[in-house]
């Protein structure tokens, strides 16, 4: 079987690779942090979510300055643009009805055929475009663009495959990707959605193991229905689409050839 080669539109060198690698560390703690901060450590249960989102703002904003001096020319920059705005214009069509999401589509494609930097900014680029289209802009946005950029950035690291094997490995991975963003995402949120008094509400001070089985009710008596609607849309879309629109990309890296060098040549004397 023969594999398809794949066209790195963005190159992430090695000071980028360790910037985002601090970076998924971070992100880690923001999203985990009902159960690594202790109970009033901040103050009150809706100071670490806004504390957190500041700083994986400050974070994203590193890790793109980083990517970008690493090696982005403009036509890699001209396809992000392109992506980017087409994913904030597709993703008011699902508008998260029934969990339907269209956003993931694209970037689990985009970032397969131009790689992982690529992947990873284009789910930071898209989720703010899109908020800001849609008024999207709150506490949760650097949440959404920091999964959605780990969404991206994954799909760039997927094996080798090609034809049905590559569909079904990234509609496998499209599903699984949209029940873990909405397992992260709910994270960020739950310690104050609910009654303390609930069953499954967040207890500051209990067992790592019984908060994480309080977090498990909750996700799964709140947000199931919605992950499973994106993880169902992810599945169809790439399994309809994904053939024609993996050509389409890998016509255009084709074309752009990302990475060909630049080469300036001396002028002829007149």
């Amino acid at each position: 079987m023969t594999t398809v080669a794949r066209t790195a539109a963005i190159r992430i060198n090695a000071r980028a690779g360790a910037v985002i690698a601090m970076a998924a560390f971070l992100g880690v703690v923001a999203f985990f942090w009902p159960f690594l901060v202790a109970p009033g450590k901040f103050g009150s249960h809706y100071a670490p979510p806004l504390i957190f989102g500041v700083l994986l703002v400050i974070v994203l904003c590193v890790v793109i300055s980083e990517i970008a001096e690493g090696g982005i020319n403009s036509k890699a920059l001209a396809m992000l643009g392109v992506l980017s705005a087409v994913n904030a214009a597709i993703r008011p069509l699902g508008a998260g009805t029934a969990g339907i999401e269209t956003v993931f589509f694209i970037l689990v494609l985009a970032g397969r055929v131009y790689g992982p930097g690529f992947g990873f900014t284009l789910g930071c680029t898209s989720l703010f475009a899109s908020a800001l289209i849609t008024g999207g802009v709150g506490p949760w946005m650097p949440y959404q663009m920091f999964g959605c950029a780990f969404v991206g950035m994954l799909a760039g690291f997927l094996p080798k495959a090609s034809g049905r094997r590559e569909i079904a490995m990234l509609a496998l991975y499209g599903s699984v990707s949209g029940y873990l963003f909405g397992f992260l995402l709910n994270l960020s949120f739950w310690p104050f959605s609910l009654d303390p008094n609930s069953s499954i509400a967040y207890l500051p001070g209990l067992p790592f193991t019984e908060q994480f089985q309080r977090y498990l009710a909750f996700d799964l008596a709140t947000s199931l229905g919605w992950d499973t609607g994106r993880a169902v849309t992810n599945f169809i879309c790439i399994t309809l689409a994904g053939p024609a629109v993996l050509t389409t990309f890998r016509r255009a890296a084709r074309k752009a050839r990302f990475e060909a060098p630049v080469r300036f040549r001396p002028g002829a004397r007149p």
